[in-house]
């Protein structure tokens, strides 16, 4: 709230410069504010009596979005990845799946390699779980395993995240 939004009988009022003015009116605070050639902005709502200041409302804005990019950019956001594969999976394509991870790897972003059964192949669960283990033998130069292989209706899947 700003200048005339602010209702409240009594205010506790701090000036340009960091300083205490003390406990005064709403309306003589919006004079002194007034007077300065500035606005009274009201930073603590919920104290008793409500903290206000008087200082120039755009820049006060201005700083606020400044602050909130610039903590926005030192987020890291983590992303999924997934990498499917069939149980009868031959080298070279593993080798290529691998590669892919790889790079996602590298990026930052965790890796959920998926081992997907259909038909037959589902009776065959328990002896292809080699290729998830190759698979993450491949990778573990860059990766640690962070869920470890779990089956999962009709696949198995594991997760890596990058090593720190």
């Amino acid at each position: 709230m700003i200048n005339e939004q602010i209702r409240d009988r009594e205010v506790r009022v701090i000036g340009t410069d960091g300083e205490q003015m003390g406990i005064m009116s709403s309306r003589e605070a919006l004079d002194l504010a007034r007077e300065a050639d500035l606005d009274l902005v009201k930073i603590s709502p919920k104290a008793n009596p409500p903290v206000v200041k008087i200082i120039d409302y755009g820049k006060y804005r201005y700083e606020q979005a400044r602050k909130e990019k610039e903590n926005r950019k030192k987020q890291k956001t983590v992303e999924l990845k997934e990498i499917r594969m069939s149980p009868n999976i031959d080298t070279n394509d593993l080798n290529t799946k691998a590669n892919a991870a790889r790079k996602f790897l590298s990026r930052g972003d965790k890796v959920k390699v998926t081992l997907r059964f259909r038909g037959r192949e589902m009776s065959h669960m328990k002896e292809r779980r080699y290729v998830l283990d190759d698979f993450a033998q491949e990778l573990e130069d860059i990766s640690v395993i962070e869920k470890p292989a779990k089956v999962e209706g009709r696949s198995i899947s594991l997760t890596l995240s990058p090593k720190k």
